[in-house]
């Protein structure tokens, strides 16, 4: 039995950036919020070191630096109009959060405060400047709490726990979506004028990440599979900091308290790698300069990890070796007490999973899958576009990590994904209610549910052959061993033979439960099936970009090369086949040059 729902504008994800669109959407449209979790167990709620905002509350700060620093860190990919708009919206947008009840920790004045983060400097000293605001380090599950809240005030309609299995759409225009019911295993089939995608990342196709269980890549494997193209897919960001073999974040906040990063022997190595702001660099900067420390053999005691030393007595000595000091100038000195105050989850992680206290012993870590810089090209009001001259997709939108603005270009800043999807969930959920007034609801196909009880269908009826457990563990580990943060010509190759291999044998699966209530294993096996998409759409992204830029490091093609590859890459499947295509960078007042941190 299917049940059938209408809403003007219709929100697939609750995260931070998909309650931020229901919220502006549901001031003017009838507005639904669908999410295959409870939204505050959304990923958006292990962000932990900041949002970022020209404030200037500590020290001088500006829109320009903060525009600069998102140029820059995005390797000169990130479109410039787009990253002017972000920015020049940041301040704005934080004391929003602030006046929806968001407790950001304050600075003995009463004001939002501040710390460093990685990238974000200022401009005329080319020192770290604090630009991040926080809450301890617990900011993005504060603004997913703050904005659920609202949601709630505004009557946004909720239906958790439904699992969106397809986009519904007729004469090129986006009509609605089909979900299942996790509960019932019922089909819902929900008819909009408007549908929102803010479904998050893909990470879950590595072997070591940050990402949650339910970071699958649905929302940009249901929309790839409608003909909407995905934009530099190729792009994958590498957090430096993960905690040994589990992969959980350790924040940059860390760093931005004064943590540093020691090798096996001993050695503060950042200094070599980023001379000016060390330990402060760009993510791709400080993931790259770990592996080559591991791989020259300084890791620790000869394995794939290294220190990272947040001991207040170390904190102290180099605060005091690189010259800085608090906002009045006075020397630093931090104690225990003041980073357990600043650092609470950090330090419960690594006493609950690795028996270590980060006041008196250093953590072990290494690089994390963490965020795609890719997903699904938007404009700057989160309107779908389908091509190199920017044609909008009518009745689509997108928002948050399964978008691409492109902001973070070919590598992002810290703290710039909870600015975007504050700033880029609002304008979304504002432009869908605004096209959902003018727009009648376009008919529904006939079957609507016929593709989605397909996909089903084929992981009840498989012959049995393969295990879905054992191809999820197969295409994490070759993902991470040929297209991580070191990629050559002959392992991406190889990646995409073996995909092949495992997107035929998936066909072969079939579940066992036949049940329908809360029915994982179907779920799960369809959740695989969109990483094994999104897998060959990457790792072919990857081998076609031929040079090394931000998170793409390719060793056989060492260096940035603007004059063949400043362009974004636009992938499709026509007739079965994947077909890329490119379209060019914005650019306004930053022309390209090297980095140097």
């Amino acid at each position: 039995m299917t049940q059938n729902h209408q809403f003007e504008v219709v929100v697939v994800g609750a995260g931070g950036a998909g309650l931020m669109a229901g919220l502006y959407a549901s001031k003017t449209a009838k507005t639904a919020v669908i999410s295959k979790l409870y939204p505050t167990r959304s990923h958006t709620g292990a962000a932990q070191g900041g949002i970022s905002a020209a404030l200037g509350n500590l020290e001088e700060d500006r829109v320009e630096w903060h525009t600069y620093d998102s140029v820059k860190g995005s390797d000169y990919l990130g479109d410039q109009d787009s990253i002017e708009f972000m920015c020049q919206e940041a301040p704005q947008a934080i004391l929003e959060l602030e006046h929806m009840g968001l407790p950001f920790d304050r600075t003995p004045e009463g004001k939002i405060s501040q710390r460093p983060f990685g990238g974000h400097t200022n401009n005329v000293t080319g020192k770290p400047v604090r630009r991040a605001a926080h809450a301890a380090d617990r900011t993005g599950h504060m603004i997913l709490q703050t904005l659920y809240q609202q949601c709630l005030k505004n009557n946004v309609n909720f239906y958790d726990e439904f699992q969106v299995l397809d986009l519904l759409t007729k004469d090129g225009k986006a009509c609605g979506v089909v979900a299942v019911e996790l509960a019932t295993g019922e089909l819902h089939v929900f008819h909009a004028k408007a549908v929102i995608f803010a479904t998050g990342g893909h990470g879950r196709m590595w072997e070591i990440t940050s990402n949650a269980y339910a970071y699958t890549g649905d929302g940009a494997a249901i929309t790839f599979r409608r003909g909407i193209p995905l934009e530099d897919m190729e792009f994958f960001q590498f957090h430096p900091t993960g905690i040994y073999k589990l992969g959980i974040l350790i924040t940059e906040g860390v760093r931005g308290e004064g943590g540093i990063l020691i090798n096996g022997k001993g050695e503060r190595f950042m200094p070599k790698y980023a001379p000016t702001v060390k330990d402060l660099a760009s993510r791709d900067v400080i993931s790259r300069a770990i592996y080559m420390e591991i791989r020259e053999g300084r890791g620790v005691n000869g394995s794939n990890y290294i220190y990272l030393d947040v001991r207040p007595e170390v904190v102290n000595k180099f605060a005091a070796l690189d010259g800085r000091t608090n906002p009045d100038g006075s020397p630093i000195k931090v104690t225990a007490e003041e980073l357990l105050h600043k650092l609470p989850d950090i330090v419960d992680f690594n006493r609950v999973y690795l028996g270590i206290d980060p006041m008196t012993q250093p953590m072990p870590i290494q690089p994390t899958a963490h965020y795609t810089m890719g997903g699904i090209p938007t404009n700057r009001y989160g309107q779908v576009v389908v091509d190199d001259q920017g044609t909008i997709y009518p009745g689509l939108y997108a928002a948050g990590e399964v978008a691409c603005v492109s902001i973070h270009g070919a590598n992002r800043l810290g703290t710039n994904s909870l600015l975007d999807l504050v700033v880029f969930g609002k304008y979304s959920g504002l432009k869908a209610a605004e096209y959902a007034k003018s727009a009648d609801f376009t008919p529904l196909p006939n079957d609507p549910t016929a593709f989605a009880s397909q996909q089903f269908d084929a992981l009840r009826n498989g012959d049995g052959k393969e295990n879905a457990f054992d191809i999820g563990r197969e295409l994490k580990k070759v993902m991470f061993d040929d297209v991580g943060v070191f990629r050559i010509e002959e392992g991406m190759k190889n990646a995409l033979t073996k995909l092949a291999e495992l997107r035929e044998r998936f066909k072969h699966v079939r579940v066992n439960d036949s049940g329908k209530t809360f029915n994982t294993e179907l779920l799960n096996a369809w959740e695989l099936g969109n990483l094994l998409e999104l897998a060959e759409v990457v790792a072919t992204c990857a081998l076609n970009r031929k040079e090394s830029r931000g998170g793409h490091a390719r060793e056989d093609y060492s260096k940035r090369d603007d004059a063949n590859w400043l362009k974004h890459t636009l992938i499709t499947r026509k007739n079965g086949k994947l077909e890329i295509s490119y379209k060019p960078v914005v650019i306004t007042k930053y022309q390209p040059k090297e980095r140097v941190y």
